[in-house]
């Protein structure tokens, strides 16, 4: 419980200067753009967009003087906040710019800087929600967030995983596993069906352990997202009904119509955790499976990843929404995923838009209270010079960040 206690002191007392965040009011407060997307696949010209008690109360086109409370974004697209739907916000390179692991020696207060600091990086960055799964440290950054103690995105987390092992792998001890993170407060369960892609990727659950883990989330009211590489790692998850699959590099045509045809959000990874590992080798080389035939792999893997955005793009019905799987290095790169998409992926700007932002909410849950720019939604906001959907990099360079009707940034000649 010290410990505990330490860490939310350390977040409190070493990062809260970089915030200058500034209070949601509750008097109305106007943003006027040159443009807006709504989230949900519309455009429009110059708006003004009314906020007051931390949520959207009115969008209207901007015509007549400026208001005295307003804030002026000319030339700039407001779009809602950005979310990303697999991250790892406690994963970060240590003072010896390797990746930290529990025998590094680095202390829990130094730990707990790196979370902060991960998590402040994502929200400048315009991610404004983000899931974090993998990781019990979530459950402390998560509270210090809510209590704006530190500057974050909303923060959703699984606080661990299952694999076929979980309590000996019998359908009951998987399924008081997903009870035992329901009681800690996790938000999601977070399975993993496959093995890595530096292990191969090949399915590790059988139909019994995946229908007792995402079956008993299902009963707790719980989503469950399920790491999965292999075609039939998929097949095996959507029988199970589970929520969401993670990676599915090794997807193929019957496994996304599968998909589509149950409903299954789909978050496949364009680039940014491959290019992540193999540009920065010595940070993650020697550690577990980080070794020369996982990079080999890693390498084989890029162009599959990039085909397969394009194929879950063209899949009829298929639901792809966004997750980066953002590790140590790629905190507040998470929009060069998007710009993989793109460029790589072949899909159109609006819809990699859409996947991070509505269809992401949805996918969470969340669909009434974040992801679009619509009068009763929360008052996640950000801006970019020009317009996205004519160059999207312009997101990798956002210069308004608003949660909640809280503003963290706001540099618009950036």
């Amino acid at each position: 419980m010290r410990t505990r206690r330490a860490l939310c002191g350390l977040l409190l007392l070493g990062v809260m200067p970089l915030a200058s965040a500034l209070p949601a009011q509750s008097v109305a407060t106007v943003i006027r753009v040159s443009s807006l997307i709504d989230g949900a696949g519309a455009q429009r010209g110059p708006s003004d967009v009314e906020v007051r008690d931390g949520r959207i109360v009115a969008v209207r086109d901007a015509v007549g003087a400026l208001p005295t409370n307003a804030v002026e974004l000319s030339g700039h697209t407001l779009l809602p906040g950005l979310i990303d739907t697999h991250v790892h916000l406690a994963w970060y390179v240590n003072a010896q710019d390797r990746l930290h692991t529990a025998s590094d020696g680095e202390s829990a207060q130094i730990q707990a800087l790196n979370w902060a600091a991960n998590a402040w990086a994502t929200l400048r960055a315009g991610f404004t929600t983000v899931q974090s799964i993998g990781e019990p440290e979530n459950k402390w950054l998560r509270k210090a967030i809510t209590r704006r103690l530190i500057p974050g995105p909303r923060l959703l987390t699984s606080l661990g995983s299952l694999n076929e092992r979980t309590g000996g792998g019998s359908p009951d001890s998987l399924r008081a596993a997903v009870r035992r993170f329901k009681a800690e407060g996790a938000d999601v369960i977070k399975i993993f069906a496959s093995a890595s892609i530096r292990d191969g990727g090949a399915p590790t659950m059988t139909d019994a352990q995946l229908d007792a883990a995402c079956g008993e989330a299902r009963a707790l009211g719980l989503r469950s997202i399920v790491h999965a590489h292999a075609a039939e790692a998929i097949a095996r998850a959507v029988r199970a009904r589970c929520t969401q699959v993670e990676h599915g590099v090794f997807a193929d045509s019957t496994a996304r119509a599968v998909m589509a045809m149950a409903g299954t959000y789909f978050d496949p990874q364009c680039g940014l955790v491959f290019r992540n590992y193999l540009d920065n080798r010595p940070r993650f080389d020697g550690i577990g499976n980080y070794n020369a035939a996982g990079f080999a792999a890693m390498e084989r893997a890029l162009p599959l990843a990039e085909r397969g955005i394009r194929d879950a793009y063209a899949a009829r019905g298929l639901k792809m929404v966004f997750g980066t799987d953002a590790v140590a290095g790629a905190h507040g790169r998470n929009a060069d995923e998007l710009v993989c998409r793109v460029r790589q992926g072949g899909q159109s700007a609006m819809a990699a838009i859409t996947s991070a932002t509505s269809l992401a909410a949805e996918s969470m849950g969340l669909e009434r209270e974040i992801g679009r720019i619509a009068p009763g939604y929360a008052a996640d906001l950000i801006a970019v010079s020009g317009n996205p959907l004519d160059d999207i990099e312009r997101l990798t360079r956002v210069t308004f960040v608003m949660k909640g009707g809280v503003i963290y940034r706001n540099d618009p000649r950036r």
